[in-house]
């Protein structure tokens, strides 16, 4: 398992979060088989590992992820081991219901964008110029995730520009001269995604106050914690939930919201579904069509507002 795990790290260049979620798949798997040699596990014993997560409570989509990588896992390994097949290959998971994306308006994304917050626990204890440098930090964080739908792996992975040495090669990176990042993204797949007006003075200002954070710490990370180090998924997550509750927002606001925003709002403005699905990084069509739905419903809003005969009759008012 560790030399599958090594190849989709060094030969893939998976991420480290991706590479973090295969390996819990993994024990899973090694847990449920028990005194099962896994080159014996088979398409039974799939069928039945599922059976019993399903029935623990495990969500349709962890399943299907769980299985995703049971296959990724025994397509490369079954042959090394001498295994007649994929044992993972011809189970089907259960299907998923495809719910909604939560997304912003415009006018709750405004006021999370331009909110400035409160000291936050973070920064706590720290001088006024670190508190300064992290409120400048979040901000360049927040209009860049609703800039450019960013993953979140992809935004704490970003450099501060390409970078080649021994020992390092930059995967994701800032190009600020070009308004624009580079993104290694899902699958292993480089995407090049524009960088708004608004995200690109953000970033300038952040960077302006970069060093008094990152003094002796990493020197390639764009964004990057008190210490100095690469900021983690986790920090990123409670600093924006946390703009997100002073600014008023009526939702819990996390990085995947500002990705949905982001690509409804666009879809709201120029109706261009492939484009959108370049910029999100999606391998398929079908999976940026489920914004079309949600620019729907905004259509359907206005179409109620404007529309001298589509607005319901109020109860108890008389025509």
């Amino acid at each position: 398992m560790l030399e599958w795990l090594e190849h989709l790290g060094s030969g893939r260049r998976y991420s480290p979060h991706t590479l973090a979620a295969y390996r819990r798949d993994l024990v899973h798997l090694v847990e449920l088989a028990d005194d099962v040699p896994l080159e014996r596990v088979s398409q039974g014993h799939v069928r039945r590992y599922l059976g019993q997560l399903h029935a623990q409570g495990m969500s349709p989509r962890s399943l299907a992820r769980l299985l995703a990588s049971w296959r990724g896992f025994y397509q490369w390994w079954a042959p090394r081991v001498g295994m007649p097949g994929n044992p993972a290959a011809g189970v089907r998971g259960p299907k998923a219901p495809r719910g909604l994306p939560k997304a912003l308006s415009v006018d709750q994304t405004q006021a999370l964008l331009d909110h400035t917050p409160p000291v936050a626990a973070e920064v706590t204890g720290q001088s006024a110029e670190q508190r300064h440098a992290i409120e400048l930090r979040d901000t360049a964080m927040f209009e860049l995730f609703y800039s450019s739908g960013l993953r979140l792996s992809e935004l704490v992975g970003l450099d501060l520009a390409y970078a080649r040495e021994p020992g390092y090669e930059s995967s994701s990176w800032l190009d600020l001269a070009e308004a624009e990042v580079s993104v290694l993204g899902k699958g292993s797949k480089r995407r090049i995604v524009p960088v708004g007006t608004q995200a690109c003075e953000a970033l300038r200002a952040w960077l302006g106050a970069r060093p008094v954070l990152a003094a002796g710490g990493d020197a390639h990370a764009l964004f990057v914690g008190l210490r100095g180090r690469r900021i983690s998924a986790r920090v990123v997550q409670a600093q924006l939930a946390r703009r997100g509750q002073a600014a008023g927002v009526p939702t819990h606001v996390h990085p995947h919201v500002l990705r949905h925003s982001f690509a409804s709002h666009v879809l709201q403005s120029a109706e261009d579904l492939r484009a959108v699905q370049e910029m999100l990084g999606h391998a398929s069509i079908s999976t940026t069509q489920i914004y079309t739905r949600l620019d729907f419903q905004h259509l359907a809003k206005v179409y109620d507002k404007a529309h001298p005969r589509a607005g319901r009759k109020e109860p108890g008012k008389k025509e």
